[in-house]
């Protein structure tokens, strides 16, 4: 057992976690409209699709790779389906409801964490990204012990994680700035954002393209 994998691992989560595509978008709303409590959740349920990409990946990439392969387009339409329903809703959110709701203390966290886990994993073509950070922090996926695995996986879960707290946290001290007409005005940039980076997602399902240029939802 070697603590540098776990090391290893960090960084790939992090790496994994930091470009912004239609999550992060949503993280920022939720953290924004909501609380801290509700942003940090939906990062931990990408942060969870994430570390479940990276163990396929470092496992069982041999036997899902061309199933990944055989039915891009279908999940790229999958998911560019549900990521442009999730604008459209967000855009349409009525904001007094939500912020009555965040008063009385019932936001529904656990679903903000089963929303963002199951958007992220309708692309499983990000498993890629994890064979290339893989490769970027020298990790050869061949032959590593099953101590040393874990390790990176539960890296890349530390990594993701703090990632996630790290964003919504610096979001959610601002928060208290924003007035309920700018939260309307959040919404409607959110949800006109998140719907275009759908349709971008459905369009690439009717373009030839390799599966590493996916994007992440």
């Amino acid at each position: 057992m070697d603590i540098v994998f776990l090391i290893k691992g960090i960084i790939m989560g992090l790496l994994g976690s930091i470009p912004l595509g239609p999550i992060g978008v949503l993280c920022i709303q939720r953290t924004l409209s909501g609380k801290f409590r509700s942003g940090f959740a939906s990062g931990l349920g990408a942060a969870t699709a994430d570390t479940i990409f990276a163990t396929i990946a470092l496992f069982f990439y041999s036997l899902v790779i061309s199933f990944i392969e055989s039915q891009m387009a279908l999940l790229s339409v999958i998911g560019g389906g549900i990521v442009m329903a999730m604008g459209v809703s967000i855009f349409f959110k009525k904001n007094k409801v939500h912020i009555k709701q965040n008063r009385t203390g019932r936001k529904r966290v656990f679903k903000d964490y089963i929303s963002t886990l199951l958007l992220t994993l309708t692309n499983p073509a990000y498993v890629l990204v994890f064979v290339a950070l893989f490769a970027s922090v020298g990790i050869d996926r061949e032959g590593q012990s099953l101590a040393n695995g874990v390790l990176i996986i539960a890296g890349v879960m530390s990594g993701a994680s703090l990632w996630w707290f790290l964003l919504t946290g610096t979001i959610d001290r601002v928060r208290k700035r924003f007035r309920p007409r700018h939260l309307v005005m959040l919404n409607r940039v959110a949800g006109v954002l998140i719907f275009l980076l759908g349709v971008v997602a459905l369009v690439s399902a009717f373009i030839p393209s390799g599966t590493e240029n996916m994007l992440k939802p």
